[in-house]
């Protein structure tokens, strides 16, 4: 603790520090000399591309991929072609930027993934610089060709190539560029000479920055801020021009006293700092420069790279990892000499009071006379979050716990949520891990992003952890972990598929969220069909497993889980794809063996495909159903002699089903159609299609008796049906005449009440009352009444005696009736209640 200010250097108002992240675990024997280095920001991994160290024609490079610890994670030689660049993509991908334009992409562990190219222009001119840029549309790329031309690719997941404007006067490749993102637009910003130019999609803007120095003659390189807020240009007089990125406003002008060009240029900014600064690298030369005109020099003793990052900049050598950052307010007013700061007084307290001195209680009297005790417990967490090594963090989170015993309202989230956090970020941090996240970097990239890390690095069992212990809800933290812990144990070859599933069944579990369906997927796709079915079989979900196993060609056994699940449209979409991939025999057989989806698709069929329903009938001889369907199908036909050739399909059909009854309706019915069809010719009558009702009714109606008296007859029409249709033809034709002599014609074998009711119904009783003296006994009062003879009601009702009858009469009156009638219909019920 006494020695945390010794590495601090003053830069203006600011201080800065070197924190050592770690040894690096690599063994390189000529360091990062004449490698091709590229670093993820956030802690991320390492790429080296670098030459055999035996160098001969036939000797490839070595691709490289190491944690931020130097842990091997990746190597293998370099087979394709001359690389001008790499990079990682904001998902830990690797990005090779090839001489011909491919750009060639791979994971963490150096398996190719895919590749894309940026243009054929390209491919003629040959890439001379190029640059991976992250933006808010995701990870791009940007080069320059042989051409001079600039050709761009927002986001190499949604690939669209811009090609930008030429620049005038430009000859190879520009004195230096960088891509800025403004607006919403990407742009290149780029230096031909003294001259300054911005390259968008439509044009390209010559711009001059504010107050750049005079002596300058050329712009030799520049950087832009990780916000891309800030740029930083440097001239060949040794001049560092800070401003922002619209050059708009300049921060300072620094005279480095370094001509050459730094090999790299990265802003070091802490969010929320009003102090920017900019780190310049040369061979041996690590210098810091601010707002101010001092600036700050650190000898470097090995080829180092500098990373870019949110809060600081890495600086990776070939033995260390380090982190070069402003120093941060809380950690700089506690820690600072002779501070005074509430903080740094708690600080001094908590350490009295592990002495047990009598100091504690004054320090602490102090805060409290200034009111400031809430504050320092607050300075002392917010410290905690900023510094890298254990003990230190410790030390002032115990001081702000011994702080806050003297607050009654102080809110303990901010102290829980620190504790959670350091834990986490310690466990990252860890040399086996290798991820050297920052507080700042760990609260901007979220606990999501760093938990979909460690998956990627396959470091299941401490993502497990982490979501266990920051009791992340299931389904996005332990659930999501096993999942891509499954995927990628289905693609271990060297193991069974017996083995796999049964380890991933043990794994998983009941855990909620997830699906076997994916992960029978990523089998599948990795070729292990098998293993893909097994895995299926923990699948709860059928709409899950079928449409896997259809793209697996297991047809048969996804009909068999349709079918299981009992969802019908499941059933449907298994069949619907059957058809369309089977031969006709195969499907009907394979149906055959499925009942109930047989029984399904002729449902369906009966609706949209009446000639395959035919061919499935016939497939399985099933006489009687193609009996109906040649029966359904006469309906639709409009020519007669087509319809009575499928009704003679259909007796025969019929009679191979021996069912005597069908075949002989069906006899009947082409009998029918016959004779409409020889009416039709005689009289005129369009009868064909009428059914034998209908065809009777339409001949009475028209006054052919004859004809019908025949088509009764013949087919044996029920009297009691012969009846009523000619009474009520009669009837609706009001010829009275021959309804009488029809009722006079044999005995009705429907009686005479209907004679009476259509008579009435067509407001005619005159004819009515001559039916009613032939209406048996029974009926008398109903006929009586409907001709409105209440009297005659009467009679008949109190001739029956039928109390039933008499209060049905009794009823029927109205205050007019004569009331003699009255009495006598009442006595007359009270003696048929009697009895």
């Amino acid at each position: 603790m006494a020695f945390i200010t010794a590495n601090w250097n003053p830069l203006g108002d600011a201080f800065y520090r070197k924190i050592e992240l770690y040894d690096m675990g690599w063994s390189l024997r000529d360091g990062l000399k004449d490698c091709m280095v590229a670093a993820a920001p956030y802690g991320g991994p390492i790429a080296l591309l670098r030459q055999s160290q035996r160098p001969s024609p036939s000797a490839r490079p070595q691709l490289e991929i190491y944690s931020s610890s130097g842990v091997s994670m990746a190597s293998f030689p370099w087979k394709s072609g001359p690389v001008r660049q790499l990079g990682w993509t904001v998902c830990d991908d690797l990005l090779a930027i090839q001489e011909d334009g491919t750009v060639l992409i791979y994971d963490l562990f150096g398996t190719f993934k895919r590749h894309f190219s940026m243009g054929n222009e390209v491919v003629q001119n040959q890439v001379l610089e190029a640059k991976v840029f992250h933006s808010p549309y995701g990870t791009g790329v940007a080069i320059v060709t042989g051409a001079s031309r600039f050709t761009l690719a927002m986001n190499i997941d949604d690939l669209k190539l811009r090609r930008l404007p030429e620049v005038p006067g430009l000859q190879g490749a520009p004195s230096c560029w960088a891509v800025l993102t403004q607006d919403r637009q990407t742009k290149v910003l780029l230096a031909n000479g003294a001259d300054l130019y911005i390259l968008d999609n439509t044009s390209c803007t010559p711009v001059t920055p504010p107050g750049l120095s005079p002596q300058a003659c050329s712009i030799i390189n520049m950087a832009v801020s990780f916000s891309y807020k800030y740029l930083a240009l440097f001239t060949d007089s040794g001049h560092l021009w800070m401003g922002s990125t619209n050059l708009k406003d300049k921060l300072s002008e620094v005279e480095t006293k370094v001509r050459s060009a730094p090999k790299q240029m990265v802003w070091s900014r802490r969010p929320k700092s009003q102090q920017p600064s900019v780190v310049l690298m040369w061979d041996r030369l690590l210098l810091v420069a601010g707002v101010c005109k001092e600036t700050i020099q650190y000898t470097l003793d090995e080829e180092c790279v500098c990373v870019a990052e949110l809060d600081g900049v890495r600086i990776v050598g070939a033995s260390r990892h380090e982190m070069l950052q402003e120093v941060p307010s809380a950690c700089e007013d506690i820690f600072k000499i002779a501070s005074m700061a509430p903080g740094a007084l708690l600080l001094e307290a908590h350490k009295e009071y592990e002495k047990c001195s009598q100091k504690a209680d004054e320090y602490l009297r102090e805060i409290k006379e200034q009111s400031v005790l809430g504050e320092a417990v607050k300075q002392c967490v917010e410290a905690a979050g900023y510094e890298h090594e254990p003990e230190t963090q410790k030390t002032l989170l115990r001081a702000a716990s011994f702080g806050k015993c003297f607050l009654s309202n102080f809110p303990p989230e901010p102290f829980v949520s620190m504790c959670r956090d350091l834990r986490v970020l310690n466990s990252v941090r860890d040399y086996s891990v290798g991820i050297p996240l920052t507080h700042t970097q760990y609260k901007q990239m979220t606990v999501q992003v760093l938990i979909d890390r460690l998956v990627y690095r396959k470091l299941y069992p401490l993502a497990i952890e982490i979501c266990r212990y920051l009791k992340t809800p299931e389904y996005q933290g332990v659930s999501r972990v096993l999942k891509h812990w499954a995927c990628c144990k289905v693609q271990q070859k060297e193991e069974p598929d017996e083995s796999i599933a049964r380890a991933v069944s043990v794994k998983l579990g009941e855990a909620a969220g997830i699906s076997y369906s994916e992960i029978a997927a990523r089998a599948y796709e990795c070729g292990r069909t098998e293993l893909a079915i097994k895995l299926l079989e923990f699948e709860p979900r059928s709409g899950e497993q079928v449409p896997l196993l259809l793209k697996m060609k297991r047809s048969q056994l996804g009909l068999s889980k349709a079918i299981e699940s009992g969802d019908t449209d499941l059933v449907y979409t298994v069949v619907t794809y059957l058809k369309n991939e089977m031969n006709r025999g195969d499907f009907f057989m394979t149906l055959r063996n499925q009942p109930v989806a047989l029984s399904l698709y002729r449902q369906f069929c009966k609706h949209q495909e009446q000639e395959t329903l035919k061919d499935l009938f016939n497939q399985d001889d099933d006489h009687h159903e193609l009996g109906n369907f040649y029966v359904r199908a006469s309906y639709k036909e409009s020519k007669l002699e087509a319809r009575l050739s499928l009704l003679q399909s259909a007796v025969d059909e019929y009679n191979k089903a021996k069912n005597e009854f069908a075949a002989k309706a069906t006899e009947e019915e082409m009998k029918l159609l016959r004779f409409q069809r020889r009416l039709d010719e005689e009289k005129g009558e369009a009868l064909l299609g009428l059914s034998l009702h209908d065809t009777l009714h339409a001949l009475l109606s028209a006054n052919y008796h004859k004809q019908a008296e025949q088509l009764y007859r013949d087919f044996r029409v029920p009297d009691k049906r012969y009846w009523w249709l000619k009474l009520t033809a009669l009837a609706e034709k009001e010829d009275w005449d021959e309804l009488e002599k029809f009722a006079k014609s044999k005995k009705s074998p429907i009686g005479y009440l209907p004679f009476v009711e259509v008579c009435v119904k067509r407001h005619n009783k005159y004819e009515a009352k001559k039916y009613v003296s032939k209406v048996t006994p029974e009926q008398k009062v109903k006929a009586h009444l409907a001709i409105g003879d209440l009297e005659g009601a009467a009679e008949a009702a109190i001739e029956r005696r039928s109390e039933g009858e008499i209060s049905t009469v009794l009823a029927r009156c109205s205050p007019t009736t004569d009331r003699a009638l009255l009495e006598r219909l009442n006595r007359a019920r009270s003696t048929a209640a009697k009895k």
